[in-house]
């Protein structure tokens, strides 16, 4: 059977649009990516609310930068077949770097991680797939406008930025968000239908990279 690391935010993690609450399990992502894969695979699911791709953020108790727990996952749940990573959407709601183009570096550091990682000797370094995460919409929740009401324009740049590092870097790409919408509950989180949306759209995509 094929692994599969997930390496998100609060998208892969499922958190409910406007709710502190989180998506059935069988609508989150991963776990609907796994379910198209009839046990071929088995999705390990590591999203975290508000991780980034490399940034610090200073407002947090936790560290969200993926750069510092990517390895360690990578470390974890060797050996894997494939890295799939969607992150970019907490990097572009500080007003200080609201740019999807700093989302893109960030999200190249992390290409280079997996490719360099440690691993076992006798473990491949996995095939990576990055996904730009769906693009923020206008909300009427004035709580979820002042965080990232402003990046709205900045946000519907993530696919050529991130369709740009991945032909550079000779990985796969998926733009989410021509499968998902935001949910206008809050701007920037999904709904069930959409979340579920992004695993079943990504069945075949898998498929084709692992030859499964």
């Amino acid at each position: 059977m094929k692994s599969i690391l997930a390496f998100g935010d609060s998208l892969t993690w499922g958190f409910v649009a406007g709710q502190d609450a989180r998506h059935s399990f069988e609508d989150r992502w991963p776990n609907a990516l796994a379910a198209g894969l009839n046990g071929k695979a088995h999705v390990l699911a590591e999203g975290m609310n508000a991780r980034t791709t490399v940034y610090d953020d200073p407002t947090d108790s936790t560290n969200l930068s993926g750069a510092v727990s990517l390895p360690v996952m990578l470390k974890t749940h060797q050996p894997l077949d494939l890295v799939i990573i969607m992150l970019g959407t907490n990097d572009i709601k500080f007003a200080g770097r609201c740019r999807a183009f700093d989302a893109a570096m960030g999200m190249e550091r992390l290409i280079k991680l997996v490719k360099t990682h440690d691993y076992m000797i006798n473990f491949k370094v996995p095939q990576i797939l990055i996904m730009s995460p769906p693009c923020l919409v206008k909300t009427d929740d004035e709580w979820f406008n002042e965080l990232w009401g402003h990046a709205i324009a900045e946000s519907q740049k993530f696919a050529k930025h991130y369709a740009r590092i991945a032909e550079e870097q000779g990985v796969h790409f998926f733009n989410a968000g021509s499968v998902a919408v935001a949910d206008k509950t809050d701007g920037g989180h999904l709904d069930a239908a959409n979340t579920r949306a992004i695993g079943e759209a990504l069945v075949p995509v898998v498929k084709r990279i692992l030859e499964i």
